[in-house]
């Protein structure tokens, strides 16, 4: 009989990790998650609708002595697409040319995205491995955002190896600015509405009114 694969959140839960789940208490219910659905491997319609509305996502990496370094990046809503059910990519634009994710990746390759909505209180976890890539043309024409204002050299390809969706617990209630805006303006285009229309039935002759 072929040996089981072990399963996809063993990415994060180390042996250490399941000892410390054992000692507090925890271990019992993760064992049951994992001998059920477990954490996806997959890129489904499920992660594909979360990144095509997410605009800023965090990018853990170490390097090869383990020194844990995390970055944001940030772009139009969808920036990060879909290659196909296992990758990832998303142009690399210009910051602050430190490259300490670049170096990181380079010596060792495993990664981890880390992206929150915080108007639902949801957030997602998918770790991987990602790599850097130079020089194709096509595929950073791909996927630079039509019309956005930044310059990029490169594409991080992240080879999706296990991914789940975390509880709300704490995750603060927030709204993008633009959202706040839209709400207001529709305030505001309502309230000037009927502030004509009261306006119009005090200039309607007396006889008029209903």
């Amino acid at each position: 009989m072929a040996a089981a694969h072990p399963p996809a959140s063993d990415v994060a839960f180390s042996p250490r990790v399941k000892a410390v789940q054992a000692r507090k208490g925890s271990r019992a219910s993760y064992a049951r998650m994992e001998d059920g659905h477990g954490w996806r491997t997959e890129v489904d319609d499920d992660l594909r609708a979360f990144l095509a509305e997410r605009d800023s996502a965090f990018l853990a990496t170490a390097s090869a002595d383990g020194q844990p370094y995390v970055q944001h990046r940030g772009g139009p809503a969808g920036f990060i697409r879909v290659l196909d059910a296992h990758t990832l990519a998303f142009a690399e634009f210009d910051g602050n040319r430190q490259f300490i994710t670049q170096g990181n990746l380079e010596e060792n390759p495993r990664a981890q995205l880390f992206l929150i909505d915080h108007a639902t209180r949801r957030r997602v976890k998918v770790w991987g491995r990602a790599r850097i890539v130079e020089g194709d043309a096509a595929l950073l024409e791909r996927l630079m955002p039509a019309g956005y204002a930044a310059r990029a050299a490169g594409v991080l390809v992240f080879e999706v190896s296990a991914w789940d969706a975390n509880c709300p617990k704490h995750i603060p209630l927030k709204f993008d600015a633009a959202d706040v805006q839209a709400a207001l303006d529709a305030r505001d285009a309502r309230i000037a509405a009927l502030e004509a229309e009261l306006q119009a039935l005090r200039a309607a002759p007396a006889g008029g009114r209903r």
